[in-house]
């Protein structure tokens, strides 16, 4: 029996090496291997700054205090994403209002995003889930109609393109995260981004006990610093990032070619205007197939296959958020998402007999 990951970070020597020469040199805390992956990363994405943190949550939260987003005012996101999104809305002290998604892209709708602008509403979060931008010409209009921050959780998308841009260079800062599953990593880590001087300023200050410069403290901060071990790794990542990318491309074009004849399976939806880069390859299970989405899920795993769900419920309904008083019947596409979505393995570790035995498994349990 073939065992098939749903995820696998892949690491080699050239990682290794660098590691190996951080330690022996001994300059293992942020540094210049930190310092030189930032400003690599940043020109990969055509930005001006990027900052690096110890993870893509602390990204989030460094994101929103530079924006200086506090208590009483609201962010509008996605309820269908990782809790993380949400959460570091509220670490400001600040409430997230969830808008419905589009339920062929799984991103934030436009149209609901409008319905809930108030005038307590200081920014729009946007998520690019599993890896296929959100629709940012219309999120960018709405930002400047209404004199929103646009904020991009890039954490499932690097390298990903909307009209040819990548994404976290259409809003005011982004957020990018370095997880073992994505598809780069350093281990942990997160990355901020932004154009505006001020912000990246800002960034810096808040990742590092708010220090201007040694020992002098001129506002509150955290240590969110990162390593130069891990500065080491994204950058040999990072060079090997676009060919991943292509190969997790031919992987899903692969996969979607044959689920398209398999009855009661949708393949994933992609909006012609992006590139999406399948950090999950997420298919829905319709009430026409043989087996409910469950059923599908343990099937598929006893045959050797990964699978996952993202998200087997949307934010809103997690018992944190319903302590918070939210109501559960909003956002109803989140909701029928959450039955029905089922994570296949696409990583660029997925070989081409791998793909012909996930369909044929597929196949064989839709008869």
């Amino acid at each position: 029996m073939r065992n098939i990951p749903i995820a696998k970070p892949l690491i080699g020597d050239e990682e290794i090496n660098a590691v190996a020469e951080v330690l022996k040199n001994g300059m293992l805390a942020h540094g210049k291997e930190v310092e030189a992956f930032e400003r690599e990363f940043a020109d990969y994405l055509g930005a001006k700054h990027g900052i690096a943190v110890a993870n893509g949550t602390a990204a989030l939260d460094v994101a929103l205090k530079a924006l200086k987003i506090g208590p009483g005012d609201e962010v509008i996101t996605t309820p269908f994403t990782f809790i993380a999104s949400a959460t570091s809305i509220l670490f400001q002290g600040a409430r997230p209002v969830f808008a419905d998604i589009d339920p062929k892209t799984h991103n934030l709708d436009p149209n609901e995003v409008l319905e809930k602008i108030t005038d307590k509403t200081k920014a729009i979060l946007v998520v690019h889930l599993y890896g296929q931008p959100a629709n940012m010409k219309v999120f960018t209009e709405i930002a400047e109609d209404y004199n929103l921050y646009l904020i991009e959780d890039c954490a499932q998308a690097h390298g990903a393109k909307f009209e040819g841009r990548k994404v976290g260079t259409f809003g005011h800062i982004a957020a990018f995260s370095f997880y073992p599953t994505k598809n780069m990593t350093t281990g942990e880590g997160g990355m901020v981004v932004t154009n505006d001087d001020e912000l990246a300023r800002r960034a810096k200050l808040i990742r590092s006990h708010g220090q201007a410069e040694k020992y002098l403290h001129v506002e509150l901060g955290y240590n969110l610093r990162t390593t130069n071990m891990a500065g080491a790794i994204g950058r040999i990542q990072l060079r090997k990032l676009d060919e991943w990318n292509r190969i997790r491309n031919e992987n899903a074009e692969k996969l979607s070619e044959g689920i398209r004849k398999i009855n009661g399976l949708t393949p994933p939806y992609v909006d012609p205007r992006v590139y999406h880069v399948f950090h999950q390859y997420v298919i829905r299970v319709e009430d026409e197939f043989s087996l409910s989405r469950d059923e599908l899920m343990t099937k598929l795993r006893e045959r050797g296959i990964g699978t996952a769900v993202h998200y087997p419920m949307p934010v809103h309904w997690q018992p944190l958020f319903q302590k918070l008083g939210y109501e559960k019947d909003c956002c109803p596409n989140a909701i029928e998402a959450s039955k029905r979505v089922l994570s296949l393995p696409v990583h660029p570790a997925v070989s081409e007999e791998d793909i012909g035995y996930i369909l044929e498994t597929l196949n064989e349990l839709a008869s």
